[in-house]
C-alpha cells in the first residue's frame, strides 16, 4: 500500500555545506563520466563536484555556468533522475546516485541568486543579433552572444521574460522570484530585453532582419488548445499552464482548491505538474484522465510515482467526452478507450469502446493536453521551413533553411526540457558567432 505524503508548495531546501561536502566525496570522478553524456549541455559534472569537495564553491559555479548559463534554473527544474543522476554509476552500487541536481543548486544559487557576476564579456564586435522570445532558449543564446562580444537584444511579448521558467514551472520546483532573479543576473551581464514587444505587431520580422546582423527564433509554443467538447466553456474548466502561472504570480491563492475534486486531462509532464499542484492547493481528490495506458504516458515515471505518493489517482484508457454541469462543473463524462492498430509513429491508435460513458465527479477540470505551435507567427518568417507538425526545421548548428536565421527551444523540439532549450540556444550562439566573425 502506498503511503500518501503531504506535499509542499515550496522547493526542497538547499544542501548545507557539510551535506554538500559529504555528497561530493561520494562521487567516483569517473574518467569517462556517463553523467556528462547524459547532460544536454555537457556540464563537466565530476569537475564541479571535485571543486565542491575541495570547498571551492565559486569555482564549481563557474564550471557549471560556463557550460549552461541557466544552470541555476536547470539545477531545480531538470529531470535529473532520468538525465545525469539516472546515468550515475552509483545506481548500480547501492541504488543511490550522487545528488547532482542538488549539488548544482548548492554551487549556483549563491552566485546567481546573490547577483555575483563571474564573467566579463569579450570586447564589442559591433555586431547585433535579434532574438525573438525570452524563454530559456532565447536567454541562453543572448547571454552566450553577449559573452562573445555581440549586442544581443531579446524581443519578448510578455511583461516578464523567462517563458515557462517564469510562468509554466510549478512553484514547488522553482518559484517565480528565483527565475526573475536569474534573468536580472543575465541582464547585468549585458543581455538587453524589450518586454511587451510582440513581433509581428510592434516590430516586424523585416525590420529585425534589416536592422540586425542575425536573428534567433525561440518563441516556444502557444496555449493549450480547447478540446471542442460539450460543456468546455463552463466555469471551472481551465488551462493547466494558466493555472500554474496564476499560482506563481500570486493571482491564485494557495488554498484555491480546498475540498474540491479536480480532474486533469493529459498524460505528459505538464499534466503531472498540474495534478501535483492541485494537491498542494488543497484538492480533496485529484484524478489524471488519460486516453492511453500507463506504459504510453509521456510523463517521466519518477514524476508519476511522486504524484501517486502524494495521493493523485489515475484513470487510464479514458477519453473526455463532455463536461457535465448546470452553470458550473459537476463532473467529467468519459468514454472507455482501447488500443488499436499501430500508427505511423509506432504507437497503437486509440479506439473508443462501445461501453456507455461514465462520469467522474469534479468541480475543476484542467486541460493539459499539449500546447499548440505558433503557426501564424511562423508563417511570417520568410522561407523558414517547418515539418508536418509545425516545428521549425534546423540543422546540427540550429540553422534554419533561411540564411541568417537560427532557431531553438520548443518551437524546434516540440516541448522538451529547459536544459534542452538552453543547449540549443547556446549551440545557436556559437554558430552565429562563427558566422558573424567569418
Amino acid at each position: 500500500m502506498t503511503t500518501v505524503v503531504k506535499p509542499s508548495l515550496t522547493p526542497r531546501p538547499r544542501l548545507t555545506p557539510s551535506a554538500a561536502f559529504a555528497e561530493a566525496h561520494r562521487c567516483l570522478m569517473c574518467w569517462d563520466a556517463p553523467c556528462i553524456r547524459a547532460c544536454p549541455t555537457a556540464i563537466d559534472i565530476p569537475g564541479f563536484i571535485k571543486r565542491i569537495a575541495y570547498q571551492d564553491d565559486r569555482g564549481a559555479a563557474r564550471v557549471i555556468l560556463e557550460a549552461n548559463l541557466l544552470g541555476d534554473s536547470c539545477a531545480h527544474v531538470c529531470p535529473t533522475s532520468v538525465l545525469c543522476e539516472g546515468a550515475c554509476v552509483l545506481n548500480d552500487v547501492d541504488g543511490r546516485p550522487v545528488p547532482i541536481g542538488r549539488l548544482q543548486a548548492y554551487a549556483t544559487s549563491p552566485v546567481v541568486q546573490g547577483g555575483v557576476q563571474l564573467f566579463t564579456p569579450a570586447p564589442a564586435t559591433g555586431k547585433k543579433v535579434a532574438l525573438v522570445g525570452g524563454g530559456p532558449a532565447g536567454l541562453a543564446c543572448a547571454a552566450e552572444l553577449t559573452l562573445r562580444g555581440h549586442e544581443a537584444v531579446v524581443f519578448d511579448a510578455a511583461a516578464e521574460a523567462g517563458g515557462l521558467n517564469t510562468r509554466g514551472v510549478a512553484d514547488y520546483k522553482q518559484p517565480r522570484s528565483a527565475a526573475l532573479t536569474e534573468i536580472a543576473w543575465l541582464q547585468d551581464l549585458g543581455v538587453a530585453i524589450r518586454h511587451n514587444t510582440v513581433v509581428g505587431e510592434d516590430v516586424t520580422f523585416t525590420e529585425l532582419l534589416d536592422g540586425f546582423d542575425a536573428l534567433f527564433f525561440g518563441a516556444g509554443l502557444g496555449a493549450i488548445p480547447v478540446l471542442g467538447i460539450p460543456g468546455e466553456t463552463l466555469p471551472g474548466v481551465e488551462d493547466a499552464l494558466q493555472l500554474i502561472e496564476a499560482v506563481k504570480s500570486g493571482a491564485t491563492p494557495s488554498d484555491a482548491f480546498a475540498g474540491k475534486r479536480v480532474i486533469v486531462l493529459g498524460g505528459g509532464n505538464t499534466a503531472i505538474d498540474a495534478a501535483r499542484l492541485a494537491v498542494r492547493l488543497g484538492a480533496a481528490r485529484t484524478v489524471v484522465v488519460y486516453r492511453r495506458g500507463p506504459d504510453e504516458m509521456p510523463a517521466y515515471h519518477h514524476e508519476v510515482a511522486e504524484a501517486r505518493r502524494e495521493g493523485v489517482a489515475f484513470s487510464f484508457w479514458s477519453a473526455p467526452h463532455s463536461v457535465v454541469g448546470d452553470g458550473k462543473v459537476e463532473a467529467m463524462r468519459c468514454r472507455r478507450t482501447e488500443p488499436g492498430a499501430p500508427g505511423a509513429d509506432g504507437r497503437p491508435a486509440v479506439v473508443t469502446s462501445d461501453e456507455p460513458p461514465f462520469d467522474v465527479a469534479a468541480a475543476v477540470v484542467l486541460r493539459a493536453t499539449g500546447q499548440a505551435t505558433r503557426q501564424s507567427l511562423l508563417a511570417e518568417l520568410p522561407d523558414v521551413a517547418t515539418d508536418g507538425r509545425g516545428r521549425v526545421i534546423v540543422d546540427d548548428e540550429q540553422r534554419t533553411s533561411q540564411p541568417g536565421i537560427w532557431a531553438g527551444g520548443d518551437c524546434v523540439n516540440g516541448g522538451k526540457e529547459v536544459v534542452n532549450a538552453v543547449a540549443e540556444g547556446m549551440a545557436a550562439a556559437r554558430s552565429i558567432d562563427e558566422e558573424l566573425r567569418r
